[in-house]
């Protein structure tokens, strides 16, 4: 579980970063933004996924083009789930990545992977819910980046556990 948590700690640096820059910039919510922040995110998440496989440039390729897809699943319901239509995206995003693991492991346990993929979405997306105050309820001074760190690093960790439950293919 080391790695689970390793991978949580540096992807919640990646959110936090972009929790400032959005903050920072004053950057509009726009479907252009919206992809662009996934892409990041999942090339870090792919990353992770690649070096833990040993294929770090493979999962480093792939994270993005989830991340991309990913947001194109919200944006493309969100006009008829509005907020809901993140429950879709967040479920492609994490079976997407336990496909992209099967994958760089040259498994063909694709169904297993499909399984592994909606426990994470499911465990995750409760952190995940768990810490949407973070958006939701602003502190009167600014965001609180240490809250961010710590609420990104709660609301990922449990999709790297289920992911990184078993051991790398070696």
């Amino acid at each position: 579980m080391g790695y689970a948590v390793l991978s949580s700690l540096a992807l919640a640096f990646v959110m936090t970063a972009g929790d400032w820059i959005w903050e920072a910039l004053h950057i509009r919510h726009t479907v252009a933004a919206g992809v662009t922040h996934g892409a990041a995110m999942c090339l870090c998440l792919g990353l992770a996924i690649g070096i833990r496989e040993g294929r770090a440039a493979a999962g480093a390729i792939a994270g993005p083009i989830v991340g991309v897809l990913a947001a194109g699943v919200f944006y493309l319901l969100a006009p008829s789930l509005r907020m809901s239509a993140m429950f879709p995206a967040w479920m492609f995003f994490w079976v997407s990545f336990a496909l992209l693991q099967a994958w760089l492991r040259r498994e063909h346990l694709y169904a297993s992977a499909v399984i592994v993929g909606l426990v994470a979405a499911v465990l995750s997306g409760l952190a995940f819910y768990a810490i949407s105050g973070i958006w939701t309820r602003h502190d009167p001074g600014g965001p609180n980046y240490a809250w961010n760190f710590a609420a990104w690093t709660f609301a990922f960790f449990p999709g790297f556990a289920v992911l990184f439950w078993s051991r790398p293919r070696s």
